[in-house]
This record gives C-alpha cells, sequence and structure tokens, in this order.
C-alpha cells in the first residue's frame, strides 16, 4: 500500500514532504513487532498514526485500545493497566481485568506516555522487555503479547535528564521515532484542510457554503496554529456555523483567530512538580499526623494535670489550650467539655504532707486512672445534653454544636437507645 492509499483509507489531508515522511516510517514500521515512539505537538493527529500502524500490521484483526495516561489518576493508573485482585484496595470489591490482558494479541495506544508515574514506567518496561506483568495486589506473574504504540507532546529526553522519566524506558519506546509535524510546518496543507473542514460542516449544519478571499487564505497559512489541525478543525465549524458573510475576507478571518502574542508555540515541556504541590493522599497523610500529634500533646497535659494534681485555677490557666485542642478533634462545643471538668471535685495537692500520713477515708483505697477516651467522652456528653433537655433530640443537637441527623447516627453507633 502506498502513501496516497494510506491516505485515502485514513482520511489524511496533505502533501507536504514532513507529512509524506511520516506516513512513510509508520508504513515500514508497521508489519514488525517493535515499539514506536510518536511524538508531536497536540492536536497534530498522532493518535491517527497510531491507528496506521495497527490496522497495516498482523495484528490488524486483534484488539485496539487508545489509553490517554494523563486523564488516569495516579493512584488507578497501575489497577487500569495491569488489572487488580479482589480487596487489593479499598473499593475493589472483584477481581478486574487491566487493558494489557483485555488487549493480548492486540496493540495498546498509550498517549501522553510522559505523564506516567516512575513506579508505572518500571511495570511498563517489564512489559516491553519481557511481556510480564503482575496484577495489583497478586504474587502472580503473568503473560502478554501486546503491541505498546506511545505518543507523547512534551520534551521526554528532557524528563529523563531531570530524573522524571526511565532513560531504559525511553530508549525502549523510542526504538523507532515518528514525529508528526505541526501544522505551521506544513502550510501547503493548511487551506486544503480548511475547505476540507468547511464542506462538511456546512453539509452538516445545511448552511451556505463558505469560501475564503486571498488575503483571508494568505492569514490563514501565515497564522502559527499553536493548537495545529484540531484548532483548524474548529475554527472552520465556528465559520460555518456561525458567520453570516459566506464570503469572508481577512478582516472577517481575524475575528476568529486568537491573538499570537497572548499563545505560545514554544515546545512543551514536561511537567515538573514543586515541592508544595502535594497530592491529595500526601494532604490526608499530613492532616492526620497533625492530628495525632494535637492528640498526645492533649493527653499529656490531662495526664499531667491528673498526676500532679492541680487546683482551679490551673484549669483556667490552660483553657484557652484545652479548648483549642478538644475543638479540634472533637465536634462537641468546648463549653460543655469545661462543664465536666469543672463538675469533677477539685484535687489539692500539698507536699507537705507525707504520703505516710494520708486521711484514713483515703487509705487503702486503690488509684484508678481515668479513661480518656475521646468516645467515652462524647458518649457522657451526649447523655448530659439529652438529660438536660429531657430526650428532646433536637435542643440536645443545638447544644452539642452538631446536627440532628448527627446526633442521631452517634447515638445509633454509641448504642445510647
Amino acid at each position: 500500500m502506498d502513501i496516497q492509499d494510506i491516505k485515502n483509507r485514513f482520511g489524511i489531508i496533505g502533501n507536504s514532504h514532513l507529512l509524506n515522511h511520516a506516513i512513510d516510517v509508520a508504513r515500514q514500521v508497521a508489519p514488525t513487532d517493535i515499539s514506536v515512539l510518536i511524538q508531536g505537538e497536540s492536536g497534530a493527529g498522532k493518535e491517527v498514526f497510531s491507528h496506521i500502524i495497527h490496522q497495516l500490521s498482523s495484528r490488524k484483526h486483534g484488539s485496539f485500545i487508545a489509553v490517554n495516561c494523563g486523564a488516569i489518576p495516579e493512584g488507578t493508573i497501575d489497577s487500569e493497566l495491569f488489572g487488580h485482585e479482589k480487596g487489593s484496595f479499598t473499593g475493589a470489591h472483584e477481581a478486574r481485568k487491566g487493558y494489557f490482558e483485555v488487549v493480548d494479541g492486540g496493540t495498546i495506544f498509550l498517549d501522553e506516555v510522559g505523564e506516567l508515574p516512575m513506579n508505572t514506567q518500571a511495570r511498563l518496561l517489564r512489559v516491553l522487555e519481557s511481556g510480564e506483568y503482575i496484577r495489583v495486589g497478586s504474587s502472580k506473574v503473568q503473560k502478554t503479547n501486546v503491541r505498546v504504540v506511545a505518543a507523547t507532546n512534551v520534551d521526554v529526553y528532557e524528563a529523563v535528564k531531570k530524573g522524571k522519566f526511565r532513560e531504559d524506558l525511553y530508549y525502549r519506546l523510542n526504538t523507532v521515532p515518528l514525529r508528526v509535524p505541526a501544522l505551521r510546518e506544513r502550510k501547503e496543507d493548511i487551506y486544503l484542510l480548511f475547505r476540507k473542514f468547511v464542506v462538511d460542516f456546512t453539509d452538516k449544519y445545511r448552511s451556505p457554503h463558505v469560501q475564503l478571499t486571498a488575503d483571508a487564505q494568505q492569514l490563514l497559512t501565515e497564522y502559527s496554529w499553536p493548537g495545529n489541525v484540531r484548532q483548524l478543525k474548529n475554527i472552520a465549524e465556528q465559520i460555518a456555523v456561525l458567520e453570516k458573510e459566506r464570503i469572508v475576507d481577512a478582516n472577517i478571518l481575524r475575528k476568529y483567530l486568537p491573538d499570537e502574542h497572548k499563545v505560545s508555540t514554544l515546545p512543551m515541556t514536561f511537567k515538573d512538580q514543586s515541592k508544595d504541590d502535594f497530592s491529595e493522599r500526601d494532604i490526608l497523610y499530613k492532616v492526620l499526623f497533625d492530628m495525632k500529634k494535637d492528640m498526645v500533646d492533649l493527653k499529656k497535659l490531662v495526664v499531667e494535670l491528673i498526676q500532679n494534681g492541680v487546683d482551679s485555677s490551673s484549669f483556667d490557666q490552660n483553657a484557652p489550650y484545652i479548648n483549642q485542642l478538644y475543638q479540634e478533634v472533637s465536634p462537641v462545643p468546648a463549653h460543655l467539655y469545661n462543664e465536666e471538668l469543672n463538675s469533677r471535685p477539685t484535687i489539692i495537692h500539698n507536699p507537705a504532707v507525707s504520703n505516710n500520713y494520708m486521711p484514713l477515708d483515703t487509705q487503702d483505697v486503690e488509684e484508678v486512672e481515668e479513661s480518656l477516651s475521646l468516645v467515652e467522652k462524647e458518649s457522657d456528653l451526649i447523655k448530659k445534653a439529652l438529660k438536660k433537655y429531657k430526650g428532646k433530640r433536637k435542643a440536645a443537637a443545638q447544644e452539642l454544636g452538631i446536627s440532628e441527623r448527627t446526633l442521631y447516627r452517634k447515638i445509633k453507633d454509641l448504642n445510647l437507645e
């Protein structure tokens, strides 16, 4: 199949040398099982070349799947690609096959491969080298026979130098590099593409056909097209639907083109996350550690007060700190917690009195350490609030500073019915 036949089959329009070279590379590499890395700017049409490689290969009767690696969260990308076992993580209610298992014998297209996490890159490298992978939560090695075609719009080599992309994976994927030219590099094709898109959209929306004047064609050709073919197609659709004039000159066309000075045409570099760019998991861990630290501080303070024995003035002195810690770890208002503290008998510590001469009513009494469980404190406070308002839960919820629904749930959870 020659280059023109491939263009006709896959709907490719253009006659530029760079475009023809890219199609020729795809045609030559398709019959092999070599991994291909397709590079090019966003919107240049990289996915079309993955279909060319698959359809002209011996795997054309097998499955083909396109995976956007940048659109899958980091926490689930391994499960999506390699599958998982039942119970391997929260929400894994049943075992699931990954893409490499489903597409066995076919081709998988990994778009935006430069966005893969480092751990996933190591798993992918093992598949490319030995065809082996392991499901998440499993220890059983499985085999797959999948051809990998990858694509990226970032400078992966720069990512390798920064340590954000594995060098061995880069060279394993880049066995045969295939570069899709940007639209501004194939100026002779721009008007052909625009005319094809306009005809398609005017037929689709049953609107009169559009013609460009000579100055409009020149403007169309000289524009940089940072969004490439995708942007050109969008502009053609806007003009076919919105423009009342059917003869479009440069002034009319300019209204639909974004200001070139406001759009960067520089190649995209690999996303380098700063130290302050926390993931949701990192933020959750930080919150949990902070809560644990506050709980430890609160327990130490309460234990110190009980062991040393202090009068009520010490409670008053430490009240702001106690209130702050208690509000951070409990939904119960601090004033109810203070009422509970103040209702306890005051302990007066007199160092002049020896432990051998304790009052008769306190001798031979076993000292019982007070429970510091927040669950028990919460249960006691709810009981007090319900008793205060004679079982009226709405009023008790208002006193506790929580919703009535939350109060019902806590009563059920704590078995306070």
